[in-house]
């Protein structure tokens, strides 16, 4: 089950809410809540919920462990090494495998081991659990059920943010749900499906018109083709990532959860630092906090913090998937925070901030060509052909016709990437605030109106296109 689905959308999310404002006891709120996000989970494989559960029952032990006995280092260890053990089995004995095959000719035959859904997602949160318990930033959860809670949270459980126990104990334990926070929940869940069922999956038709090709349909492809899949796949990755930290963020405010932001426009950005402060907020915030940080961080000098920022890199493509384009993908963005940060420093200042705005945005577009294709032959065939070295030429009659009938959607596209809504917003309220009482009309209208008009057309979307990708899912 997904968010962007009319089953989940009208009839899990309504009961659930409906249950959530219904029951008064935070207790109560907590056990429905429990029993909703189990069945959600389980929808998709039923075995791995044990799966899940036991990683839980892990994490709640060793937390324990580590606050009331005197050996709290050795039990921190253990829990985090046994977690990181689980993830690598599932996720990564395959791509391993493959590679000692590709080398040595062994094994002959490579075991089939299906992804968990969301397992990564929530393997780092119960390891920042852990490890916030070590350090004394929250107390351990005496209560098995709580910590499964945390865990299983339908809103992010499958895919993000990645969220700190610490950040939201206390909305479990004793949340409230405010009828303002409610209305602006359903405001951003409704912002997030439309995002997602007519943004994302729209891009993500063009994108897959060029991309999702054999290497010899791939290489025919014209260099304009190339250039205008990648831009359709750069606006459907964040559309789609970052539509469902809006719902995940939205569903939370309905029911008493406050989860951080975990987009802020990175298309933005005028270096590439700044995007990653930008993008996928709380999987750069963890790797800071949990790998970057007791590495050393900045602390020991340029060559260590060099070092530190390679394996930091390192692991985020490899978290990002179990194949070496990831793995190049997340070297590539540390080369270029590395040149920035050791090289560059504040010389780029002097560029005018559009045109660095734009130079960091066509790095993007090239980084998503390496995120986009697991296989190298596929992938050298696009890099090749985005410089027109297939002997692929520049334009085609194919692409004409694509670009003549999307264009209109794709610049609509990419400006719900950027903040010109957000703003557009921003200054209507403050006429309703200040300004004449025609405005404080149209305010209060739009506020009712708009959620409602991006429901009924984000499911007229859905009921009529069965196009649906689900990017998570490699995750």
């Amino acid at each position: 089950m997904v968010f962007a689905s009319m089953l989940f959308v009208f009839l899990f999310l309504a009961a659930n809410l409906v249950s959530q404002l219904a029951l008064k006891r935070p207790q109560a709120k907590n056990i429905a809540m429990l029993v909703f996000s189990l069945v959600f989970y389980a929808w998709s494989g039923p075995r791995y919920l044990l799966l899940m559960m036991a990683m839980v029952f892990l994490c709640w032990l060793g937390a324990r462990m580590v606050e009331s006995t005197e050996r709290p280092k050795f039990w921190l260890v253990l829990t985090v090494a046994l977690c990181l053990g689980i993830l690598g089995v599932f996720k990564y004995t395959g791509f391993f495998l493959q590679n000692i095959q590709s080398l040595f000719g062994v094994p002959e035959v490579i075991p089939a081991i299906a992804l968990p859904i969301g397992i990564s997602f929530y393997t780092f949160q119960l390891i920042s659990y852990v490890v916030d318990v070590y350090r004394r930033e929250v107390p351990a959860q005496k209560k098995y059920w709580v910590l499964l809670l945390y865990a299983s949270l339908f809103h992010q459980c499958i895919a993000g943010p990645i969220v700190r126990y610490q950040d939201i104990h206390r909305d479990i334990l004793r949340r409230r749900t405010k009828p303002a926070e409610v209305s602006q929940g359903i405001t951003r869940f409704t912002v997030g499906l439309a995002k997602k069922a007519i943004l994302a999956n729209g891009c993500a038709v063009v994108a897959d018109h060029f991309f999702d090709l054999g290497a010899e349909e791939l290489a025919a492809v014209p260099a304009a083709g190339i250039l205008l899949g990648a831009f359709a796949f750069t606006l459907q990755i964040y559309l789609d990532f970052s539509a469902y930290s809006d719902m995940a963020i939205g569903m939370g405010l309905m029911c008493g959860f406050h989860y951080k932001e975990n987009f802020n426009h990175p298309y933005l950005s005028d270096s590439a630092g700044e995007f990653w402060r930008r993008w996928n907020i709380s999987l750069g915030t963890f790797f800071r906090d949990y790998v970057y940080i007791p590495l050393g961080g900045n602390r020991r000098g340029k060559g260590r913090e060099l070092v530190n920022l390679l394996i930091v890199w390192f692991l985020t493509g490899l978290w990002h998937g179990a194949s070496w384009n990831f793995v190049l993908w997340g070297m590539y963005w540390g080369a270029l925070i590395c040149i920035e940060r050791f090289l560059l420093g504040q010389r780029t200042q002097a560029i005018p901030k559009p045109l660095r705005q734009l130079f960091v945005f066509a790095l993007a577009v090239l980084s998503w060509v390496l995120f986009k294709f697991t296989d190298f032959t596929l992938l050298t065939i696009a890099l090749k052909g985005l410089f027109g070295l297939n002997g692929n030429g520049f334009m085609g009659v194919d692409v004409q016709l694509v670009f003549q009938n999307n264009v209109f959607f794709l610049l609509l596209a990419a400006i719900a990437s950027t903040a010109i809504g957000k703003t557009l917003r921003q200054m209507l309220k403050n006429l309703a605030r200040f300004g004449e009482k025609g405005f404080f009309w149209i305010n209060g209208g739009w506020e009712i109106l708009h959620p409602i008009l991006l429901l009924l057309i984000s499911a007229m979307a859905l009921a009529g296109d069965s196009y649906n990708p689900f990017l998570y899912f490699q995750f």
